[in-house]
């Protein structure tokens, strides 16, 4: 059973939720706030696995949220659910941490599908959403890499070909169907595209390679 925290301001939209997810067998909601306050306390008080969380909330917004997470260095996947397709918030979500980016008229079985990526490990990358984040983020880019980004390890051509399809927001299965290797090879070929860019999910690797020019 995934158990799940729903954070919301408002109390219709957070009930709606929490009722759709009632329908999913392996789901359970264990734990509801109006904002991010306090959100490293709930997630240990309700041994929550995966947090479902607005952008847009009063005290603390769900960005500042995240970086409380961050500070705590908590691994709990959150997805970011709102109203708002706003380039801006999705970038400063996924520079925060955000595993998933979703839409609040999502439909349940997407929506369980992404509580299920995110809870194995994986990142919710829509193509749609991703192709706006890529276009979003290629308009921030810096004449100079930093100092960090300097001293990211080379990708083979190999490794390139597969952060791309990373970019678009294909699966491991999707990509091993691509490129003719096995679901394992491409896990681990993704594992080590990670270590080479210094970073520990897929979204910060396709958002770091643009920023390093990899994909422009």
């Amino acid at each position: 059973m995934i158990r799940i925290a729903v954070i919301d301001d408002q109390t219709l939209v957070r009930q709606g939720i929490v009722s759709l997810l009632s329908l999913a067998a392996d789901l359970t909601v264990v734990a509801q706030a109006a904002n991010g306050a306090g959100i490293v306390e709930l997630i240990q008080q309700h041994q929550v696995d995966v947090v479902l969380m607005d952008i847009q909330m009063p005290q603390v917004s769900g960005i500042d949220a995240l970086h409380l997470l961050n500070q705590a260095q908590s691994k709990v996947p959150v997805i970011i659910l709102t109203t708002f397709d706003d380039n801006d918030r999705v970038l400063q979500a996924m520079q925060a941490g955000a595993r998933g980016y979703l839409l609040k008229d999502v439909a349940l079985e997407l929506l369980v599908d992404a509580i299920h990526t995110v809870h194995r490990g994986g990142s919710l990358l829509q193509p749609a959403i991703t192709d706006k984040i890529l276009a979003s983020f290629l308009q921030r880019k810096t004449d100079e890499p930093s100092a960090e980004d300097q001293h990211a390890e080379a990708l083979s051509g190999k490794e390139l070909e597969i952060l791309r399809l990373l970019a678009t927001g294909f699966s491991n299965r999707e990509i091993a169907a691509a490129v003719f290797k096995s679901e394992g090879t491409v896990k681990n070929q993704v594992s080590a595209i990670l270590a080479k860019l210094g970073v520990r999910d897929r979204t910060k690797a396709v958002l770091k390679a643009i920023d390093l020019g990899l994909l422009g």
